[in-house]
C-alpha cells in the first residue's frame, strides 16, 4: 500500500478544502446508509456504506484525495 496520509476535518475544514480546490481533486463518499443518502448529501458526493467499504476499497481512487463523511 502507498504511504497514505489521513486527516480529520470538521465542516468548516471540509467547506475551506473544497473551496480551495477544483473537483476534479478530491471525491466524496458518503459512509451513511442508501435512505439517509437519499434523504441529503453533499452535491458530488458518492454513496459507499460504511459496511461495504473494505470489499470495495479497490473502486477508490489513488490518484486524488478521498474524503469520507
Amino acid at each position: 500500500m502507498a504511504n497514505a496520509e489521513f486527516t480529520n476535518l470538521d465542516a468548516d475544514g471540509l467547506r475551506a478544502y473544497m473551496h480551495s480546490h477544483q473537483e476534479n481533486e478530491y471525491l466524496l463518499i458518503d459512509v451513511r446508509q442508501h435512505e439517509e443518502y437519499q434523504a441529503g448529501h453533499i452535491a458530488g458526493a458518492r454513496l459507499l456504506p460504511l459496511g461495504e467499504l473494505s470489499a470495495r476499497i479497490g473502486e477508490l481512487p489513488v490518484d486524488r484525495d478521498v474524503i469520507f463523511y
